[in-house]
């Protein structure tokens, strides 16, 4: 088997996982949880310190089990019954009683933005009497880089893992014809894992359309096909499987789902369209796999281009694997797949991520319908041209460009909506508990 193909399969292991709750809130809670391990008990007092995109995507979110949104109930949560071995699924085994605790425990929880570096970043200080506790997670959801027990540090992460930092740990050369020659051609017993992917989110799919979560969205699609205002068409179908799965999860419900580079809702988005694709085709329980893994290793691929988090919303870009992946369904080839890229790049390249929350669920079910039109047109052979926008010759040159876009240009857009949320937090407009923004030192 091609040496590459192993990285590929290493990598969707790695990058496409289990995960129980928005991830960001979860960081917080799994540290929490790490804090009251170290401590032996749990703690009387909670500091936790994230950066300004983990506090935008962690302020507004329903927090399993809960029936609670923000980063406050996420660490006092994660301190009376998170388990820390297991994980973005921290909060598998919370209780009512658990609940009760965390929220007596909310008002010694104090939560603040720090100046740090890697967009991604939680820290959580415990304390409990004369002992106290430290965990730091950065760069990945639950990746620990600094383990501290009364002051005396038990393991730090001897290289920074910032994104642009060339000590990291190298990623598989990727273009988007080598990934689609590993999904297609790569024995299909290495792959069948993603259909776990399928499992989980059609569950929370599912769950979604009882019509009891956040927007409703997915069942007021479904609603309105029985009225007959919607077709049952292939783009609403992928429409309200997407969001119903996002309409759910985003709203506390206490089921997984299976993320991609870190997020649920961009794993939802890389698995529910193609979900609705296959079984709108008929497609083969083989097509089914080729084409979930597709999308989800292109995702990956276009999330390299980008920070772990940032002003542009991720979901729309892991949408653009559904696109891939839905144009293979369709009889595209290689080319058909390019122009799908092309043209979603040149569709929805704009949408910004202004936090996670359960409205999450419109940009999940619009970048559903994208990728069906974008597929739609690639299948008539036709793109967006490289002589217009950000759109480039090839659809490698395309994903790198939008990268640089989310990288660079989008800087002080990110820092504007975290400027707006922080003073919406100041001024009533958002109700959290022990919600602060001050500027403090970096840990290190």
């Amino acid at each position: 088997m091609d040496s590459r193909w192993i990285d590929y399969i290493h990598l969707l292991r790695r990058k496409v996982v289990p995960a129980l709750g928005c991830t960001e809130p979860v960081a917080v809670a799994l540290a929490s949880a790490h804090c009251r391990e170290l401590l032996g008990e749990i703690p009387q007092r909670i500091t936790v310190l994230v950066s300004g995109n983990l506090y935008k995507n962690g302020m507004g979110v329903g927090v399993p089990g809960t029936g609670m949104v923000g980063l406050s109930i996420a660490a006092a949560i994660g301190a009376i019954a998170g388990d820390a071995q297991a994980g973005l699924q921290v909060l598998k085994n919370v209780q009512s009683d658990h609940v009760q605790a965390a929220r007596a425990l909310m008002d010694a929880v104090q939560v603040s933005v720090k100046e740090v570096d890697d967009p991604l970043y939680a820290e959580v200080l415990a304390e409990s009497g004369v002992n106290s506790a430290r965990v730091v997670i950065c760069h990945e959801h639950s990746h620990v880089v600094l383990r501290e027990r009364n002051g005396v540090c038990l393991f730090q992460e001897a290289k920074s893992l910032l994104l642009d930092d060339p000590a990291a740990p190298a990623l598989p050369a990727m273009t988007l014809d080598a990934l689609i020659d590993f999904a297609l051609n790569v024995p299909l017993g290495e792959i069948t894992f993603m259909l776990e992917a399928v499992r989980l989110n059609t569950a929370l799919s599912e769950e979604g359309q009882s019509g009891t979560y956040g927007m409703q969205i997915g069942a007021t699609l479904l609603e309105q096909v029985q009225q007959g205002l919607l077709s049952d068409d292939l783009m609403t179908l992928a429409m309200r499987m997407s969001s119903a799965a996002s309409d759910a999860r985003m709203d506390g419900a206490v089921l997984p789902a299976m993320s991609n580079s870190g997020s649920g809702n961009q794993g939802i988005s890389a698995t529910m369209p193609v979900v609705a694709a296959a079984r709108m085709l008929k497609s083969s329980k083989e097509k089914l796999i080729r084409a979930v893994t597709l999308s989800h290793i292109v995702a990956i691929y276009i999330k390299t281009h980008q920070h772990s988090l940032s002003a542009l919303c991720a979901a729309s870009t892991a949408a653009m694997g559904a696109g891939a992946a839905i144009t293979w369904l369709l009889g595209g080839d290689r080319n058909c797949i390019g122009y799908c890229i092309h043209n979603m790049i040149g569709d929805i390249s704009g949408i910004i991520c202004d936090g996670a929350k359960s409205s999450c669920s419109m940009k999940v079910s619009t970048a559903a319908a994208a990728a069906i039109k974008a597929a739609l047109l690639a299948m008539n052979h036709i793109r967006v041209s490289a002589s217009e926008g950000i759109v480039g010759e090839t659809a490698d040159a395309t994903i790198a460009n939008l990268g640089e876009l989310s990288r660079e240009g989008m800087r002080e857009t990110d820092q504007q909506i975290i400027r707006i949320m922080g003073r919406k937090a100041h001024s009533g407009g958002i109700v959290r508990k022990g919600i602060i923004y001050r500027k403090v030192a970096s840990y290190k």
